[in-house]
């Protein structure tokens, strides 16, 4: 397995010291090339397993492996997009992109790379925007790009498409997806939305609520492009929603549990 993960428990202390397990028991295995998408209610530890996997947050016990390798702190092998782009404003979209190519090659070797990733997504007629002079969605497709001037093996993407309309996140569907096919980058993506999760994966990993565990492990056997596919989608819609449900029902009664005794 190219990502493997046996065992993995996250504990911290909450603000009045008691510990609170945000993880629990966490196995998982995904293949090389495989784009897998962790699904789940707000608070079930998504992206803290993502934040582990990436080196910028450690596991309490258990093993967290990347190619074979014990995964301890960020490295060159996994690139992250996160739910906002974080671009530099003082930077334009050409060097925001090779910022961090700088140590690894010469600048004109880097502002090719960039421009080899910016055509990818689109950008190429802007080289030499500002950040503020771009849409949020277009904003993101920086971020993407210059995670993948990196030339990562792994692509790690928390929530990069939750703050857009649904419009632009349909365009960047396609996007994300033809990069995909192309790059067979290993991609772990993390969202809310369970129509994109079925639009862009393999396997969708469903995770319940607190404290985070697998609650199902989903294949996506049906052939791109998916939209053309209506019937099989909502099949797996509905299975993904009877998991999901008694997640729900179980914070609902938690909730009404907690407001009864306080």
């Amino acid at each position: 397995m190219f990502i493997n993960i046996e065992g993995l428990n996250k504990h911290f202390n909450d603000k009045d010291g008691q510990p609170v397990t945000v993880l629990k028991d966490i196995g998982l295995s995904i293949e090389k090339g495989e784009f897998v998408s962790i699904l789940g209610p707000s608070g079930c530890g998504k992206s803290t397993l993502l934040n582990i996997v990436a080196g910028l947050d450690s596991a309490s016990s258990g093993v967290v492996e990347a190619a074979g390798k014990t995964i301890k702190k960020p490295g060159k092998d996994r690139g992250m997009v996160f739910q906002q782009a974080a671009l530099f404003p003082w930077l334009n979209v050409l060097d925001n992109v090779t910022f961090p190519l700088k140590k690894e090659m010469s600048k004109k070797d880097a502002a090719e790379q960039a421009k080899k990733y910016l055509q990818m997504v689109q950008l190429s007629n802007y080289l030499h925007h500002y950040p503020h002079e771009l849409s949020g969605g277009m904003q993101q497709r920086v971020a993407i790009a210059r995670a993948l001037a990196m030339n990562p093996e792994i692509l790690l993407m928390d929530e990069p498409f939750g703050a857009l309309d649904e419009q632009t996140r349909s365009r960047l569907h396609i996007q994300l997806e033809q990069i995909w096919m192309d790059t067979k980058k290993t991609v772990m993506f993390v969202t809310h939305s369970i129509s994109e999760s079925i639009k862009l994966s393999d396997r969708i990993i469903v995770m319940g609520t607190r404290p985070g565990t697998i609650i199902a492990d989903i294949k996506v056997d049906i052939p791109r492009p998916r939209e053309e596919h209506k019937e099989e989608m909502i099949a797996i819609e509905e299975e993904i929603m009877v998991h999901l449900k008694k997640e729900i029902d179980k914070v609902v009664s938690e909730e009404l549990a907690y407001e009864a005794n306080s």
